[in-house]
């Protein structure tokens, strides 16, 4: 027989990693088919028209910063918060690459010459705050000196003669001529910090931008200072620009909210979007980029949230809007239909996301969200529920996707939340609370701190002190009689899972173990399902009841099997997310998705289970 096997179906990834008031950088190949960018820890390399086509790059051991394209397309070069350049193969994502230090600091931009054979990275060092070297070999071809505070943005000359140009905090543009690149000049144009610079892609004009709402237009081979473009349109910081292919435009990205496309030789926008209603921190635009290659009058901008818009010239409304997580996913479950075509999930900063399995487009739930952590979702009936840090209890239409009337404060913070039989139970540092159409029908004290939480038709379990799990008989009225206590667990009781039968609990510990209980005799069926090294996080049995799947803090995913002798046998995911996995859920066609720290969701393939 073909032995059990569980392959990376698509990666549904997370959104770019933005900052207040800092340029996000945003870079698509030279066939206008791929966009790279950064988020936590990884690289994700994605198609534009197909955006569940991507790969994720995990080379980075520090949060990532800044990924570029080489113009050949055959190679990115990705930089991270502590200073480190890698420099790697998209076809060949597995392989590391190679990695060179740059400096002490956070890597703000990186360059690549026409020839992709020289790079200029730069950012917040301590001694120096740039480095020229060549990427196959890192061997030094000139130096970046001439600022005296972080660099933000280098751009670089496609053509010989070669130049290149460096913009940043202290408010100079320090001009280079290469190779090797040497020092030339420094124009003063800008007040204040400089964000973003860009060459033409003829090599003729350079443009720089920045906090002082200035355009500014240099000449190419010299760095010679010519006129500035959109005095007083813009009316807050330009964080980044970007030249169509033709070298005729450019468009810009703003914190006022709003993306302008400018004639250049005219120096008038020729189309403007804005968005947001009003001050929407949110709609802040921090990136921005016209894909060379496409016919289609394409421009990406990347807003503070985090969301990648499609807009082309001519049309006033996006074409298109990509959302996702961009803090680490805490907790995925799937549509309470358990048709398995969607899933919600729940992020680090509140955030709450539908996702379409089919398409792999993620659609945040409109209304005011969690403030803080989402603790847990339960789905029950149409609904999903979610428990916050923010000690609130919100409801979620599942068909509207939108937050159902107020939320509902609890008593104390969550740990966990379950629903079953029309009564929604949350877990909190005090006892068990039982809510139905939302409001509050029962609340049972404990003497322990409960820990996880999972329900069933007639049972509710709580992780409890001393490793055990306290068993409650349940009715509608939400009221809990203390049933069993199940003492025979390693570690504190972290996890918690009934199967949809409701004849069997799976309880994993802080350890990494996970135990089988079957339902009303309460006896041991499975204690071999041990090979997580870190505590259990998720826990999700298949609609059969035969099988179950669980992430760890170990980034590892399992796949169990409940029959005696194969509760050996262990189907593994190694290192399905970076940092953790937070969620796991059987979707349609028996396939299972993970989601986890490094805030993407991924949809496995699982074949031949025993």
């Amino acid at each position: 027989m073909a032995s059990p096997a569980i392959t990376i179906n698509k990666i549904l990834a997370a959104a770019p990693a933005t900052t207040r008031g800092q340029p996000t950088q945003l870079s698509t190949d030279s066939k206008g088919q791929r966009i790279a960018y950064a988020s936590g820890k990884s690289i994700f390399v994605r198609s534009i028209d197909s955006p569940d086509d991507c790969k994720e790059y995990t080379g980075h051991t520090a949060a990532t910063t800044v990924a570029r394209f080489a113009p050949n397309g055959f190679k990115v070069a990705s930089g991270d918060a502590a200073g480190t350049l890698r420099v790697w193969e998209p076809e060949n994502i597995d392989n590391a690459g190679k990695e060179y230090s740059i400096i002490s600091g956070r890597l703000n931009d990186i360059a690549w010459d026409g020839e992709s054979q020289r790079i200029i990275a730069v950012g917040d060092g301590r001694e120096q705050f740039g480095r020229c070297i060549t990427a196959d070999s890192g061997n030094s071809v000139g130096e970046i000196i001439g600022h005296s505070k972080a660099v933000n943005a280098v751009a670089m000359k496609s053509q010989r003669p070669f130049r290149a140009a460096t913009v940043g905090d202290d408010g100079n543009m320090v001009f280079y001529h290469g190779a090797p690149y040497k020092f030339n000049d420094k124009s003063t144009q800008h007040k204040g910090f400089v964000f973003g610079a860009a060459y033409s892609p003829d090599g003729s004009s350079l443009v720089t931008v920045g906090a002082d709402k200035r355009i500014q237009l240099y000449d190419g081979k010299t760095g010679e200072p010519g006129k500035h473009i959109g005095e007083g349109e813009h009316t807050g910081s330009i964080f980044a620009v970007s030249w169509s292919q033709d070298g005729k435009k450019i468009a810009t990205a703003s914190a006022d909210q709003s993306v302008k496309v400018w004639d250049v030789d005219s120096g008038k926008a020729t189309q403007s979007w804005k968005f947001g209603d009003g001050v929407s921190v949110g709609d802040q635009q921090v990136g921005v980029v016209i894909p060379h290659g496409r016919a289609d009058g394409l421009i990406i901008s990347l807003n503070l949230r985090g969301e990648l818009t499609y807009l082309q010239e001519g049309k006033d409304k996006p074409v298109r809007v990509i959302q996702g997580h961009d803090k680490g996913i805490t907790t995925m479950i799937r549509t309470s239909d358990n048709k398995g075509n969607a899933l919600w999930t729940g992020s680090f900063d509140g955030r709450i996301c539908h996702w379409d399995v089919k398409t792999g487009t993620a659609a945040v739930v409109d209304g005011q969200s969690h403030t803080n952590q989402v603790a847990q979702l339960a789905g029950a009936s149409g609904k999903a529920y979610s428990a916050g840090w923010d000690d609130t209890l919100r409801m979620v239409d599942e068909s509207a996707k939108t937050f159902l009337g107020e939320s509902v404060t609890l008593s104390a913070q969550p740990k966990g939340v379950a629903a079953a039989d029309g009564v929604v139970y949350v877990a909190t540092t005090s006892g068990v609370s039982a809510y139905s159409n939302g409001k509050l029908i029962k609340e049972t004290s404990t003497t322990y701190t409960p820990g996880a939480i999972a329900a069933t038709k007639g049972f509710v379990a709580v992780g409890a002190d001393q490793n055990s799990v306290k068993v409650y008989k349940a009715d509608s009225s939400g009221a809990l009689q203390e049933a069993q206590s199940l003492t025979n667990s390693t570690g504190t009781i972290s996890s918690l899972a009934f199967s949809h039968d409701g004849a069997h609990l799976a309880a994993g510990n802080s350890v990494g173990k996970i135990y089988v209980y079957k339902v009303g005799s309460w006896e041991v069926v499975a204690d071999r399902w041990s090979a997580h090294t870190a505590r259990v996080t998720c826990i999700n049995w298949d609609d059969t009841g035969a099988y179950a799947a669980s992430g760890s803090l170990d980034t590892n995913v399992f796949i169990w099997c409940l029959e005696k002798k194969n509760q050996g046998k262990r189907i593994k995911a190694a290192n399905a997310h970076k940092d953790g996995v937070s969620g796991v859920a059987w979707i349609e066609g028996g396939k299972l998705a993970s989601a986890g720290n490094d805030a993407t969701v991924k949809i496995w393939d699982v074949q031949n289970l025993p």
